[in-house]
């Protein structure tokens, strides 16, 4: 059935809802991952059902330790709760599927008593030579060639007991089309003569992903299987195996792939898929979200920017794309920019301090407590309007930290077109001279700074533009920065004295250079005298 705006029409099965996602720890956790949850997430809080997280932990060989620990970490930096996991609980566990496997052994023993499956006892060497020969043959589609389907089952069995290695292979029908109802993309149908024997259950005692799936999709009540597209192709061996238990599949739905600027397939290879990557950059969560959120799905409306609560409430199938979208870094830092300059100077502050890492009290004594926090708030309010990422902050503001800075890109603005060099150093040392002994500039506010700073320039006979850049350059290493008086009130008073004290040793070796070739003999002369 087809609705009226094209797609197709059906009821999105049982309600409320029970999904899940399935991460394998192997890796950081990949971006896709939380694009698929976000969906997931979204549809079960729309329709009060419940969202799982299950650890699919079968694949020892590309199990990294701590990736699981990594999977919750950066599920719930995006705010992205579940009801039941491997560290909540739930009255389905266990939810890694390592702690499951008599769970799987039980239910392959039933297929096999059924005869839905089999025991193969082929060789890796076997099964290479097999698929070489295919392929030199140029065969349309390779897999398993059945060559142990005949076995009898009381002599796979038996050899099985003897201790003779081997798998457990799904019986797939020989002829027919197997058929399933994908919610994005309507009715899809597969030649079953296409579809592979798969293995259901390895030699090391581990099932397969095809049959952890199946059964833990079974048992944990998941209703709807929402995931991406790559995982077409393995579906009708998943509806076949629904069938070989008798029980009924679930409503699927397969979302496009992210991908790159060129249309393929987002990987670590041309693009960070690290959602790490893009928290420790000091990219917003909730921009996160509402940046992938546009990427499969749209309000109805011309609207870009919505946040989570805003999508569960308007949530609809029809509005998900089953395209691939590309993942565009540009308009995510867009996207960042914009949320940062939104905050609050509060907000921003504690977002900032926390991106950093750094508690305060760990770096400034009890009794400076409160200096410290007005100092840092004044260091987000002046870069708001500049940065597109928390971690921006740290190469826009590093002159805050640390001691002297090294002037060598930006020595030749320290020469002044209608000043000379020495004129240059008497104002610079004048200047730290006398805001010492000013009474209101001693407190060193950006208020006192300024009001202390203009009044120079009138009694020296200085333009404040000049006088201004000279600071500018010597407090930052910059030419440009946030308003000078703030920027000089976050430095402080100790580090703004040593870094107009190291200028003006810069300025001085410039005079003592410039002597040096003035007092040297003409190229002429010298040749003469010698």
């Amino acid at each position: 059935m087809t609705g009226p705006d094209g797609l197709h029409a059906r009821p999105p099965g049982r309600l409320p809802p029970r999904v899940r996602i399935a991460p394998s720890p192997t890796g950081d956790p990949h971006v896709g991952t939380a694009y698929i949850a976000l969906f997931n997430y979204v549809f079960a809080r729309k329709h009060g059902g419940q969202f799982l997280l299950r650890i699919e932990d079968t694949d020892q060989e590309r199990y990294t330790a701590g990736s699981e620990a990594a999977i919750f970490e950066a599920l719930r930096w995006l705010g992205l709760s579940w009801d039941e996991g491997p560290d909540v609980g739930g009255p389905c566990g266990p939810y890694r599927q390592s702690e499951r496997l008599p769970i799987y052994r039980a239910h392959v023993d039933q297929l096999l008593d059924r005869g839905e499956a089999y025991r193969c006892f082929c060789t890796k060497e076997r099964l290479d030579e097999v698929r070489k020969a295919q392929i030199e043959a140029k065969q349309s589609t390779l897999g398993y060639d059945g060559h142990c389907r005949a076995i009898p089952a009381a002599e796979a069995a038996a050899r099985a007991a003897a201790g003779e290695s081997h798998v457990v292979r799904l019986r797939v029908p020989d002829d027919g089309e197997t058929r399933f109802f994908d919610h994005l993309r309507g009715e899809l149908v597969f030649e079953n003569r296409l579809i592979d024997d798969q293995v259901l259950f390895k030699s090391d005692g581990f099932p397969t992903y095809h049959l952890a799936n199946v059964v833990d999709d079974r048992l944990m009540g998941i209703t709807h299987v929402i995931r991406g597209e790559e995982w077409i192709t393995s579906t009708p061996k998943h509806v076949l195996l629904y069938r070989a238990f008798g029980w009924e599949p679930p409503e699927f739905f397969h979302l496009g792939l992210l991908r790159n600027a060129d249309t393929s397939k987002l990987s670590k290879r041309k693009n960070p898929v690290s959602i790490f990557h893009y928290r420790d950059l000091g990219y917003l969560p909730e921009t996160m979200l509402n940046f992938m959120a546009n990427l499969g799905y749209s309000m109805g409306d011309d609207r870009e920017r919505f946040t989570i609560a805003e999508m569960i409430a308007h949530f609809e199938w029809s509005r998900v794309s089953a395209g691939g979208p590309v993942f565009d870094q540009a308009k995510l830092e867009a996207f960042n920019g914009a949320d940062i300059r939104a905050m609050s100077t509060e907000t921003l502050f504690g977002r900032v301090a926390s991106h950093l890492k750094m508690r305060l009290e760990q770096v400034v004594a009890p009794s400076r407590e409160g200096e410290a926090q007005t100092r840092w708030r004044m260091m987000a309010q002046q870069s708001q309007e500049r940065v597109n990422r928390l971690d921006d902050f740290i190469p826009y503001l590093s002159f805050c930290f640390g001691g002297s800075l090294d002037y060598t890109h930006v020595a030749d603005k320290l020469r002044l077109p209608n000043r000379t060099p020495e004129q240059v150093v008497e104002v610079l040392e004048t200047f730290v001279q006398e805001i010492e002994r000013d009474n209101d500039a001693r407190s060193f506010t950006p208020e006192a700074i300024e009001r202390f700073a203009r009044a120079f320039c009138e009694r020296h006979a200085w333009k404040a533009k000049e006088l201004f850049m000279l600071l500018r350059i010597a407090v930052t290493g910059r030419t440009a920065s946030p308003s000078l008086p703030e920027t000089m009130a976050l430095c402080g008073k100790d580090r703004c004295r040593l870094r107009l004290r190291d200028v003006i040793a810069v300025v001085q070796k410039q005079v003592e250079a410039a002597k040096k070739v003035e007092a040297a003999p003409a190229p002429a002369e010298a040749k003469k005298k010698k």
